[in-house]
């Protein structure tokens, strides 16, 4: 197991620092920035668990996310279910939306840009119903009614809505951590190294990426759902559009895919230099989505294994000389 880096704990504690003064000195606008970031983590952890481990390059994840949100609503609003059983079934729908996209991409042997274009083609046929339907409120997207309360997974405080949002993160992270030390997370890597071999050492990789598509729709339909709630409205462009797909792949990119804070981190540090751009820049519409571009280059160019593998290279004076003594003899 690699030990954690001296570079690695700093980064990690500024990170848990910025988390941490949001709840002693709370903000409104500093709130509601955050837990937007945290929604977009929990679907970037849901894109890392199958691209950054499994090697499957999804560029349709708002196909889960969108299912979650609407499922949530449609449940809520058109049938009057509670809305805890509401978010629950929605992770299932969304389970099971994943689980149809990754058998019928897998049986046909679909990998690389061809999975890509085929997740991503899945999110736009799903937007276009979206927007066609009644019951999905057409073009005018579904209003969920403003009921304050635990029991409605509504809560007037925005530090309330954050710790939940927080919390849902955390649980994320933490089966990314119970995949990465199991044998299905063992799996996974040895797909995303050589299939061939790994399929030469007798591993099930049909039904192992078919499974990890699901756990990845299970948590992508949890960060729908955690946007349904705190914004109570959703639409076909916010739910599937591919602006929440780019999104859910930029954070661990260039945070560190298949790292478990690389999610994390990068979705961060992307919706921080896309919103000081916007305040430094007022009146230029898009330049964050610039910003993001030009950052992903750098990142691909000279960071290939994200920030969090910049942070494992940063020792301490002392112990970089070690190495280079180690090194020499």
């Amino acid at each position: 197991m690699k030990h954690t880096s001296f570079g690695e704990w700093l980064l990690y504690g500024a990170v848990c620092a910025y988390l941490l003064i949001i709840f002693l000195l709370p903000s409104e606008a500093w709130l509601g920035f955050t837990i937007n970031a945290l929604i977009v983590t929990i679907l970037s952890v849901a894109w890392n668990l199958l691209g950054g481990f499994g090697g499957q390059m999804s560029f349709g994840h708002a196909a889960l996310f969108g299912t979650g949100a609407y499922v949530t609503a449609m449940l809520q609003v058109r049938l009057g279910f509670n809305p805890w059983i509401a978010a629950c079934l929605a992770m299932v729908a969304a389970t099971l939306v994943a689980g149809f996209i990754g058998a019928l991409s897998f049986r046909y042997g679909l990998k690389g840009s061809y999975f890509a274009l085929v997740t991503l083609a899945f999110a736009e046929v799903l937007r276009i119903l979206a927007s066609s339907f009644e019951v999905t409120g057409g073009g005018q997207g579904i209003l969920v009614p403003y009921k304050v309360g635990l029991a409605n997974f509504q809560f007037a405080d925005r530090i309330t809505t954050y710790t939940l949002v927080l919390v849902m993160v955390v649980v994320a992270m933490l089966i990314t951590v119970a995949v990465q030390r199991s044998r299905f997370g063992a799996y996974l890597i040895a797909i995303r190294e050589n299939e061939e071999a790994a399929k030469a050492l007798g591993i099930d990789t049909f039904r192992t990426k078919v499974l990890a598509m699901m756990l990845s729709g299970a948590i992508g339909g949890a960060a729908g759902v955690a946007y349904l709630q705190t914004y109570l409205f959703i639409d076909a462009p916010i739910a599937y559009g591919s602006t929440m797909s780019i999104e859910a792949l930029l954070g661990p990119i260039i945070g560190g895919a298949g790292t478990i804070w690389g999610p994390l981190v990068g979705t961060l540090i992307l919706h921080l230099m896309g919103e000081s751009a916007k305040h430094l820049v007022s009146g230029a519409p898009g330049l964050n989505l610039v910003l993001y571009g030009v950052v992903l280059l750098v990142i691909l160019r000279y960071l290939p294994d994200g920030i969090v593998g910049l942070a494992r290279r940063i020792r301490p004076a002392k112990r970089r000389a070690v190495v280079y003594v180690e090194e020499a003899k």
